[in-house]
């Protein structure tokens, strides 16, 4: 009994090893993935962000002058560079528990005040604070994927909502949008979005506003917002979409080696119980 143990806890180590590599090859996928994902995601800003100026709002964008259209232009391109950012944030060093807050106010500096001209978004990821994942525990490189796949949801989110200020605060959007609708528009998931008929990256909304004059009174408004969505970035660029189909691919690989060490455990601990059993039995 005591080899048989001994031979499952080889069995396991070397599971643990070819995980560990698993690891390392997911952490190089997503680097890649989320690297495009950044490029990716400030085009479809700026495209989003033309048809909803031209073709949801073009009175307002007319009304505009020359200084005031290319202030937005340029804020929207630095929202998109600083969401790229944010994404690649997620392959940092976590050093603190603020660290978090700390990237996300980097989205909220694209719409201040006194930024006149473009300029380059200093990386917040230098080489030597890129994390590699050094895990042999199936478990945590789970918890990891989940971490990655949930942060890279709340950046497109983020950056739409900023996105939608940054118009609101250039009268572009109504005015009149409370804060609460503009975080529910970018919030908006994909499955409540993805077949609306359009330009992709936008999200039509049927809001009752009330009139200032007379609280009872209210009407129904139709509004254009910024809503990117993974998916239809995804459709649109092939060498994303490519990249997303090389993490399924590890991740393919990982999830059978997480049920092969699932499996390799339950019969340590079998074969461990059944010897506990046989040591203290004694006949009577």
């Amino acid at each position: 009994m005591g080899r048989a143990i001994e031979r499952i806890e080889q069995d396991i180590v070397v599971l643990q090893e070819a995980i560990k590599a698993i690891a390392s090859e997911l952490h190089s996928a997503y680097a890649s993935y989320l690297g495009i994902l950044g490029q990716a995601l400030g085009k479809q800003l700026i495209l989003a962000s033309y048809h909803l100026c031209t073709q949801g709002y073009p009175e307002n964008f007319l009304k505009l002058s020359l200084n005031q259209r290319q202030q937005l232009q340029q804020g929207i391109r630095k929202l998109g560079k600083q969401g790229a950012e944010l994404l690649l944030a997620q392959l940092v060093i976590q050093g603190d528990e603020g660290a978090g807050e700390d990237k996300e106010d980097v989205v909220r500096q694209a719409h201040q005040p006194g930024d006149e001209e473009d300029e380059e978004v200093t990386s917040v990821t230098p080489a030597s604070q890129v994390y590699v994942l050094d895990t042999s525990n199936p478990v945590e490189l789970a918890q990891w994927q989940k971490r990655v796949e949930e942060g890279t949801q709340r950046t497109l989110r983020k950056v739409s909502h900023e996105a939608n200020v940054l118009l609101q605060k250039a009268d572009i959007l109504p005015q009149k949008l409370p804060e609460p609708i503009l975080e529910a528009a970018a919030a908006a998931s994909e499955a409540s979005a993805e077949m609306m008929p359009g330009p992709p990256n936008l999200l039509s909304l049927v809001i009752e506003i009330e009139n200032e004059q007379d609280e009872e009174e209210s009407s129904l408004t139709q509004i254009t917002t910024i809503n990117l969505r993974l998916g239809e970035i995804e459709f649109a660029d092939p060498t994303l979409s490519s990249s997303r189909s090389q993490i399924r691919h590890v991740l393919g690989k990982f999830n059978q080696l997480g049920r092969e060490y699932q499996k390799k455990q339950k019969e340590r601990s079998i074969a461990e119980a059944e010897a506990a059993w046989r040591s203290s039995w004694y006949e009577d």
